[in-house]
């Protein structure tokens, strides 16, 4: 099967999305500020990405490389990507209607309506609120803008690869979490076999390792502490055979890893990070993953959509 997305078609789109999104920094942290070993680390904070995730990046390649009808867009999400579509939609001034289940935080809820979007909450995961999504694109013929299985969102969040390969050209490995596989798809596109790409799970929704192990995408356990951005279901058809001949390996972490790397990122660093957003750290800190002597990684830090910190 032909590869989805290329890191043509990467090239291609960036410039197309650059004057929507931010180059998101990179912050050179050593292991020992965690109490590890004193090793490398490079994260990539896309938590400051606009709408608060990756996700704005392919809201965008959708919108921007497609025509979107008169109608609008719609999008299904566990909280991300709605806020993200929801956010290109209010910046290019379309109609935007996004399903999220009962088990997307508030924060996320609160940025699609802050974004001007029709939201309905319904279902408890997922899945559900998918099924609702294309039910309503059907009936009202809105363009669908899927969170993950989609050739423009795979290619847009590839851009975050590519902008990595140029701020870190010296890594040998990326540490990526796995929803539906969005995100590392387009990253490991973009760096083919030039770097280890190594997926991250929780334990209670290892949507990739279980498609792996049967050869194909399957259904997978949804339960985690992460559910509403690391839990569809499944991962996507056009990511699996990306996943196949790119991705070296799948590392799972418990939820209790998540907590702790969402609670240490703040503690070490001031990092706000939600669960999904800092499970590909939690590998690192939990021993899940182990670099090699003299091994220089990276790890995205996908997302910061909660109400984790509190000023008041």
């Amino acid at each position: 099967m032909p590869l989805a997305v290329t890191r043509s078609e990467i090239e291609r789109v960036y410039p197309i999305i650059t004057p929507h999104i931010r180059r998101t920094p990179i912050l050179a942290i050593s292991g020992a500020d965690f109490g590890l070993g004193p090793f490398s680390l490079t994260l990539k904070l896309e938590q400051l990405q606009h709408a608060g995730s990756f996700k704005t990046r392919g809201a965008f390649a959708n919108l921007l490389t497609r025509k979107p009808p008169a109608a609008g867009v719609v999008a299904a999400s566990g909280g991300n990507h709605g806020a993200a579509v929801a956010y290109a939609a209010m910046k290019l001034g379309v109609p935007a209607r996004i399903f999220v289940p009962t088990v997307s935080s508030p924060a996320k809820i609160d940025r699609i309506r802050s974004y001007g979007a029709d939201l309905t909450v319904i279902g408890d995961r997922y899945a559900e609120a998918l099924a609702a999504s294309i039910e309503c694109c059907t009936r009202t013929g809105a363009m669908p803008v899927h969170a993950f299985d989609q050739i423009e969102t795979l290619t847009g969040q590839g851009t975050l690869g590519l902008e990595l390969s140029q701020q870190a050209p010296e890594l040998d490995t990326v540490l990526v979490a796995v929803g539906g596989g969005g995100l590392i798809g387009g990253i490991a596109a973009w760096y083919e076999s030039k770097a280890r790409v190594v997926a991250v799970e929780p334990e209670g929704a290892p949507t990739l390792a279980e498609a792996l192990k049967a050869g194909q995408p399957v259904d997978a356990p949804t339960g985690s502490v992460a559910a509403d951005s690391l839990a569809p279901k499944r991962v996507g058809e056009l990511m699996f055979p990306l996943a196949q001949s790119y991705i070296e390996r799948v590392v799972l972490v418990t939820d209790d890893a998540i907590r702790t790397a969402q609670q240490m990122l703040w503690d070490r660093v001031r990092l706000v990070v939600e669960p999904g957003g800092c499970t590909a750290f939690a590998a690192i800190l939990s021993g899940a993953y182990q670099p090699a002597a003299a091994e220089r990684v990276g790890v995205v830090v996908s997302g910061a959509n909660t109400t984790a910190v509190n000023f008041s």
